[in-house]
């Protein structure tokens, strides 16, 4: 069941749904999510479109002979104007001929019910979040670096709004264009958030359906995860300066403090009684911290 935020009129059931993915270099991984779009259970009619953001990798000629093309009706858009998934995802949008557009990444797996799960949360809210669950596509010991809401909670931010993780969110195009799409300014992180708050401080419902499931991917390797969570660290001071006149808290005293004492306390070389935390966990955390000090001395903001 569907939980909410606010309440929106109850719509009519979407009638064509525009599933856009953004991409940079996907393959071979963007197949697995194609094979996974083609095994939907929904029995509306869809189409897919594959944003280009400046891929190298052979993408387009990739999918102009994709065995999967027509099951999928699947266009390839480019992208290439801006780097930035913000950037792919509003050209995506904008070439999208569905009146409810949905938005996965490259490198997940949707479940068979996502798209039936999204069509009938669309009837309720103007935007929609759904869960994720990482076990399928992870290793154990990788999907022990970091946690992720389970799929009756939201993704949340302490003392502010709720938002849609960008790898699992439905907008009705009237709402997306009313709020100007994402916002392009913000690379690295942070969008789906900017635009769930956008969209709730503009009165937009945001709904969320954990029936909605997508099978996330995490970063395997250290060095990916220390470079995708230095820019998470950084986008969360972004979304600070840009939201902190409509209520955006600073984080207290109390939360800061405990960020740094994970930093310490997960390291695996203090000694401890007991086991040892994973290596990942404390490299994800070290690099959330350290990507925020860096931004907000640079900016010459507090946001610690």
């Amino acid at each position: 069941m569907s939980e909410m935020s606010g309440c929106a009129p109850k719509a009519a059931a979407p009638g064509l749904i525009s599933v856009v993915i953004p991409v940079y270099n996907g393959l071979p991984l963007l197949d697995h999510q194609l094979v996974a779009l083609a095994a939907q259970d929904h029995a509306g009619e869809f189409e897919v479109i594959v944003s280009d953001n400046r891929s190298t990798d052979g993408l387009r000629e990739h999918l102009a002979t994709h065995p999967l093309a027509e099951r999928l009706a699947l266009r390839c858009v480019d992208s290439f104007g801006a780097q930035g998934r913000s950037h792919a995802c509003n050209v995506g949008a904008a070439a999208a001929r569905g009146q409810f557009i949905v938005f996965c990444d490259a490198d997940d797996a949707v479940h068979p019910g996502w798209l039936g799960a999204m069509s009938r949360a669309a009837q309720d809210f103007d935007a929609v979040g759904g869960a994720v669950e990482t076990r399928a596509l992870n290793t154990a010991a990788v999907a022990s670096w970091r946690s992720m809401p389970n799929a009756e909670e939201r993704f949340e931010h302490a003392g502010y709004l709720s938002y849609a993780i960008g790898c699992n969110l439905g907008v009705w195009r009237s709402a997306l264009d009313a709020v100007g799409g994402f916002d392009e300014s913000l690379v690295g992180g942070g969008e789906d958030a900017a635009l769930s708050w956008s969209l709730q401080l503009a009165g937009f419902t945001l709904g969320h359906t954990p029936e909605a499931v997508v099978s996330y991917r995490f970063r395997d390797s250290r060095r990916g995860t220390w470079r995708q969570m230095v820019n998470y660290g950084r986008g969360s001071v972004h979304l600070y300066l840009r939201f902190r006149d409509r209520g955006l808290p600073r984080p207290s005293i109390r939360d800061s403090a405990l960020g740094w004492v994970g930093v310490l306390v997960l390291n695996p070389l203090v000694p401890r009684i007991g086991a040892v935390p994973p290596r990942g966990m404390w490299i994800a955390q070290t690099a959330f911290m350290t990507g925020r000090l860096r931004e907000s001395v640079r900016l010459r903001v507090r946001y610690l």
